[in-house]
């Protein structure tokens, strides 16, 4: 999924990258802030702050630096009540704001805090200030209890993402908005084509990682015709670790056995791999009732060709693979073994994956290739996928020789789309996320996403479904869309959710997950679509 970006908002603040490397610790931190609020993403500038630290430096670094971002909006209030005046410089602001997140948050002493600040104030050139930055500090540290109740009494956002989100979830707001400021929990996607679940946090416990196996039942009705639908439940099953761990500590981490992948993004591949056997099912079903020739049904049993678009970091697409490489229930050669004239020998499926950045493109490739999934080991397996990936923009790319055409011919049998948005369900993950997002972001995302959408739906054949998955909370990018998309599309329909689902709030369409809880995933919606035939 490609997060949606904004322009830089001060074009006075440009730290280069050479000076957020240099000075001591909080002035680096300083540093990077200022570049945040340039416009440049947290993703962007932390490897390079944490690179040119010294190890016994890098825990207080990144503790200070996410704290101060989760705790932004609320400190920039609490500043304005704790000046006689209005402060405008950009950089004298952040100094304090860095200041107080050391008293209020990481409980530094304060002589360090204080002291360690104003010299930060010189050493950025803006000494004038130390005056001013060493009063506010000082009069924070006589009653820090204080002000960190009044800092916590509210959100931690901007205004207009604050009402948003008491327009959209007024139920939920308190909870949403405080949760919204916590840390994100750790999990695990285990390989299931290696390992299982239980396997690997034995594995966890033998390396003295604790952590707890997380199970998340969805269930939905899946149309075996055009006149009925039938229950169906998956389990999902992934590891929260209780506290967050290097990569290279955990146990063959860089033998693919398992990847770091938040819970409820795990979501995705077994949702539309659970669909497409659907898919097949009916299909098999529809051929035995009309009694079809086996030339006929073993075409339609050993040709699929499924869509990730805008999948780049590659992760649910590397988990779409493993349930297809994966020899149980979730295989779709599971389903293809029902047929006695088909094999896994001679099944066939075609897996296309397109991002519209090289970069991002390079990010997936390595992805796969650390999880045995790049195009060579794919090759060289016995199950016989094909896998393309593709730079193209989703707003126009069209499958095969087909590219000039006014309509797209329908190519795929299921379509993964894990669409561009404002990713604001992942704020506790990427915290810059508030500072850099603006209102108008909204409105630029819904309609970016309405031309994946409108590209992609005429590609898809009747029959096969759509997964449509963001990393949002705000309805206008995920149910709204969602009811807009249906009303101009006849040959769209909806797939219920049941109740047997333990995760997400029921919506018009769809599911939607909130990060409210602690221990619980990010904020991310669904919605499953099935294409009728006109």
């Amino acid at each position: 999924m490609r997060q949606t970006s904004t322009a830089p908002r001060n074009n006075k603040l440009k730290p280069s990258s050479n000076l957020i490397m240099n000075g001591s610790v909080r002035v680096r931190v300083i540093r990077t802030l200022l570049a945040i609020q340039n416009g440049q993403s947290l993703s962007s500038v932390l490897d390079p702050l944490l690179n040119s630290l010294h190890d016994g430096d890098k825990g207080f670094a990144h503790a200070l630096l996410l704290t101060t971002l989760r705790q932004w909006h609320a400190l920039a209030r609490l500043l304005d009540t704790l000046a006689d005046n209005p402060i405008d410089e950009v950089e004298v602001r952040t100094t304090i704001q860095v200041g107080l997140v050391q008293l209020l948050y990481l409980e530094v002493a304060d002589h360090a805090a204080i002291h360690e600040t104003v010299e930060a104030a010189k050493e950025i050139e803006f000494a004038h200030s130390t005056g001013l930055v060493n009063a506010i500090l000082r009069k924070v540290a006589k009653n820090p209890s204080k002000f960190r109740k009044k800092c916590d009494k509210k959100h931690s956002l901007p205004n207009w993402l604050a009402y948003q989100l008491k327009q959209d979830w007024s139920e939920q707001y308190d909870e949403l908005t405080q949760g919204l400021r916590q840390p994100a929990p750790m999990f695990l996607r285990v390989n299931s084509a290696v390992t299982s679940v239980e396997d690997y946090q034995h594995a966890l416990d033998g390396a003295e990682i604790d952590a707890d196996i997380v199970e998340l039942t969805t269930g939905f009705k899946v149309a075996n015709s055009p006149e009925s639908a039938t229950p169906t439940t998956l389990l999902t099953k992934g590891l929260r670790l209780h506290q967050s761990t290097a990569v290279n500590a955990l146990p063959e981490f860089a033998l693919g056995v398992a990847s770091v992948q938040d819970m409820h993004a795990q979501l995705a591949a077994p949702i539309i791999n659970k669909a497409l056997m659907a898919k097949l099912s009916a299909e098999n079903n529809s051929a035995e009732s009309a009694n079809t020739d086996n030339d006929s049904a073993e075409s339609n049993n050993n040709e699929l060709h499924i869509l990730d678009a805008c999948a780049a970091p590659g992760g649910k697409l590397a988990h779409w693979l493993e349930l297809i490489s994966a020899n149980d229930e979730s295989s779709l050669f599971h389903v293809k073994q029902d047929d006695a004239e088909t094999s896994p020998e001679t099944a066939n499926i075609k897996v296309t994956a397109i991002d519209n950045e090289a970069p991002r493109i390079e990010r997936i490739r390595e992805n796969l290739q650390r999880l045995n999934l790049s195009q060579h080991d794919l090759q060289q397996a016995d199950n016989s996928i094909a896998l393309n990936i593709v730079c193209a923009d989703a707003t126009r790319w069209q499958h095969g020789k087909n590219k000039k055409a006014a309509t797209n011919e329908p190519v795929f049998d299921a379509i993964l789309l894990d669409s561009p948005c404002t990713a604001t369900g992942v704020i506790r993950r990427h915290p810059d996320i508030s500072i850099l997002r603006t209102e108008e972001d909204i409105e630029q995302t819904a309609l970016l996403q309405a031309d994946i959408l409108h590209n992609l739906w005429p590609q898809l054949k009747a029959g096969g479904y759509l997964l449509y998955v963001t990393c949002s909370i705000l309805k206008q990018e995920n149910v709204e869309q969602m009811q807009d998309f249906i009303t101009h599309h006849n040959d769209a329909v909806a797939i219920e959710f049941t109740e047997d689902c333990s995760w997400g709030i029921e919506q018009a369409i769809g599911r939607q997950c909130l990060p409210i809880d602690s221990a619980s995933g990010d904020g991310f919606y669904y919605a499953l679509l099935h294409k009728t035939a006109e």
